[in-house]
């Protein structure tokens, strides 16, 4: 498994170097951070700053130059410049980035559970009445828009609080401004508060998802050949789930939970866009709306190393879920 992982990695680099590349001349094309910084100030600054400013975002340079400087920054662990210009990118990126995995990490696990403990739930209970009704929830949460969906629970947020005369339900930022630093319980609660509306948001989205590929990959082992050899052969049905049919099913599940990591990220935009949250999506609105090109590569760099890591653990898992499976 030592020698297949080192090869992903070692496929995955000129993955990312060309993505990153194609990109990097998409984002370029996109706007003239240069023309903006020229007409967007007052008074209008002259020649030799517009030409300054140029030089410091590397605007002189041929397109192939740029990308090279940048990429071989990288990895030095500079991001290159940004249109602000006492930000520090590579500290603004991974600060945020703590923030972003806080709720992205916290909805899958809270997605994943209850996708698999309904999908399997719905499967055995196959067509009755609970199977329904899970089944109406799953195409209701999957219907609706990120961006809806988001704003409802902020007004229904809005609403708990102003009824209950509390503010628990955070609806605005990842903490509150005006938090005791000093009380640990407080800091904790308060966090708690702030993350609840958001990571239901991604969550419900994300599990209504899941539990239909849970549900379908449950029923097809349950009615396999060697499910049936083994409730024949006396094992608890119990055992025979948890050892022989649940496993099997959790392959496509674990497939599908590593290519909607970028959607799931995508969601996290809008999720922390709505909630005025401090994260990557912030970054990503903030570099787009300035034409900050260093800034943009920068989030979408750590976006692309963060989809094909999560598709390098999903094949490995492969083997844990599935004995058979070997990697040579």
């Amino acid at each position: 498994m030592l020698a297949y992982t080192v090869r992903r990695i070692l496929v995955s680099i000129p993955v990312l170097i060309v993505s990153t590349f194609v990109v990097f001349l998409v984002v370029i094309n996109s706007g003239d951070p240069v023309a903006n910084f020229a007409t967007s100030r007052q008074p209008a600054p002259s020649p030799a700053a517009v030409a300054a400013f140029a030089r410091h975002i590397h605007a002189d340079q041929p397109a192939v130059e740029r990308y090279w400087n940048w990429i071989t920054g990288v990895l030095h662990g500079d991001f290159g410049p940004s249109v602000q210009t006492n930000l520090d990118i590579g500290h603004d990126l991974f600060t945020r980035f703590r923030v972003t995995v806080t709720l992205v990490a916290t909805a899958m696990i809270i997605a994943l559970v209850l996708a698999v403990l309904f999908g399997v739930f719905s499967a055995i209970r196959q067509y009755s009445a609970a199977d329904y009704i899970i089944t109406f929830l799953g195409f209701l949460f999957l219907s609706m828009p990120v961006f809806w969906f988001a704003v409802l629970l902020k007004q229904a947020g809005i609403w708990f609080n102003e009824k209950t005369g509390s503010q628990f339900l955070g609806t605005i930022g990842e903490q509150s401004p005006y938090l005791d630093v000093d009380t640990a319980w407080n800091q904790f609660t308060d966090r708690i508060g702030h993350l609840v509306l958001p990571t239901i948001t991604l969550a419900l989205v994300s599990f209504a998802s899941w539990t239909r590929y849970t549900r379908a990959s449950m029923l097809e082992v349950l009615n396999s050949d060697y499910v049936r050899l083994a409730r024949a052969k006396g094992l608890r049905r119990g055992a025979v789930m948890a050892r022989h049919a649940l496993r099997t099913a959790l392959i496509p599940l674990t497939t599908v939970t590593a290519l909607d990591i970028a959607i799931i990220l995508g969601g996290a935009v809008i999720t922390e866009t709505i909630f005025q949250w401090h994260g990557m999506g912030e970054m990503l609105v903030q570099s787009a709306t300035t034409l900050d090109v260093y800034r943009t590569m920068a989030w979408l760099l750590l976006s692309a190393v963060v989809v094909i890591g999560f598709n390098l653990v999903a094949d490995l898992l492969y083997a844990v879920l599935d004995p058979r499976i070997r990697y040579d």
